[in-house]
Parts: C-alpha cells; sequence; structure tokens
C-alpha cells in the first residue's frame, strides 16, 4: 500500500506536535501480524480470495459500507477483495477481534485517495 502525503507548511515542520513514537507503531504492527498469524496462520497480505471470505468477513454495518461503495464506484472483485483485506489489517491494528464499520471506511478512503491520484 502506498498513501501520498501533502507536503507540511514550514509552521507544521517547525512545531513540535506530538506524535505516536515509531517504537509503539512498531508493537502494534507486531502485536497485529502475531494476531495474523494465530487466526489464519499467515498475514493477511497473502490471504486468497476464498481466505479473504472466510478471515475477513465485515460487521453487518460493514458490509453495507461496503455493498455502498461497490455500487457507487463500479469496483471490481479484486478492488473489493482488497479493500476488505486492508480494512482486516487496519482491524488487527486497532487490536479488533471483527471488521466494523470504521475499519471499512478508512480502507476505502486509502482506496478512493489512491485511485484519485492515480488520474
Amino acid at each position: 500500500m502506498q498513501i501520498q502525503v501533502a507536503a507540511l507548511t514550514t509552521e507544521e515542520l517547525l512545531s513540535n506536535a506530538p506524535g505516536e513514537a515509531s517504537a509503539i507503531i512498531t508493537q502494534r504492527v507486531v502485536y497485529a501480524r502475531q494476531r495474523q498469524k494465530m487466526r489464519q496462520q499467515k498475514a493477511n497480505a497473502r490471504l486468497s480470495v476464498q481466505e479473504i471470505d472466510e478471515w475477513c468477513r465485515p460487521e453487518a454495518a460493514a458490509e453495507s459500507l461496503l455493498r455502498t461503495a461497490i455500487d457507487r464506484l463500479n469496483w471490481s472483485a479484486r478492488a473489493y477483495h482488497r479493500v476488505l483485506r486492508l480494512a482486516r489489517t487496519i482491524a488487527d491494528l486497532a487490536g479488533a477481534p471483527t471488521v466494523g464499520a470504521a475499519h471499512v471506511s478508512e480502507a476505502i478512503q486509502y482506496r478512493r485517495a489512491l485511485s484519485s491520484n492515480r488520474s
């Protein structure tokens, strides 16, 4: 996954805004990978389509959000599965046992940002 980030203004660059320490982020990623290995014996990135359907099943509200995105954004099955896999990873990073609407919403935003940057 690649995300384009806008350049910071001079004020933002020079401010001492509090951020999350790299060590904390690293630990969250390690825990997320451990959850993935325990749940499905591999990382989410390595899941097949059938495994995505099994391990990345969204909650009802999240599924409704996905259906709306599929219809409005005219997604292919491949795009749908990529977003669902990303939503599962976002849920793992948050320590959530299921894929919720917030996780799907975030994954959709990343997908839309990448699509608009390609045009």
